[in-house]
């Protein structure tokens, strides 16, 4: 497996065939699934395999940089969430960051760190700003933006065709947020 990055605590690494049953338990969960605007709920393992299966084979034709990984704790531990930089559904150039956890390592601050690396890794990379798009009521996902540093810029109903509250990240609030 190709490591994209790591942190203190977490691994980002591209996706495996063998990751099909534990982001089932992720993708499937309802908890998770609500949240997700860009597909529904995964019902077993062999869809979650064709999802991994068609993120990997989108991946290919993403611009440098974009792309879906898998997080793990550090020292070969448990697959704990994904994390994406996904080009969004409207003509501009723009690129959401996407973060998705099992409910059982919620809390712990591990989308938080995961994103901030990421966010570096994509400034340093050219990228001049990311967004993140956030169901209004998804109070976890609109706390984790801010805490990565994300400013609120608004809602809109532009990208998936429901209103999403939209945050953007710029290198210099990430700069800021890390200070904190």
């Amino acid at each position: 497996m190709v490591e994209l990055l790591h942190t203190d605590r977490l691994l980002l690494r591209n996706w495996s065939a063998t990751d099909a049953q534990a982001a089932l338990k992720i993708y499937g969960h309802d908890d998770v699934s609500r949240w997700l605007h860009d597909s529904e709920r995964v019902p077993d393992a062999a869809t979650m395999q064709a999802v991994l299966q068609r993120w990997d084979a989108e991946c290919n034709d993403m611009a440098p940089g974009t792309g879906r990984w898998a997080l793990t704790l550090r020292g070969g531990g448990p697959l704990v969430g994904g994390i994406n930089l996904l080009p969004m559904p409207v003509p501009e150039a723009d690129v959401e960051i996407g973060y998705q956890l099992a409910p059982e390592y919620w809390g712990r601050g591990y989308a938080t760190e995961a994103a901030r690396a990421l966010a570096h890794r994509a400034f340093r990379h050219s990228l001049v700003e990311l967004f993140a798009l956030v169901a209004p009521h998804n109070v976890r996902a609109a706390a984790t933006a801010r805490r990565i540093g994300m400013e609120w810029v608004g809602e809109s109903d532009k990208y998936h065709g429901t209103q999403l509250q939209v945050f953007r990240l710029r290198p210099d609030d990430l700069t800021r947020a890390g200070q904190k």
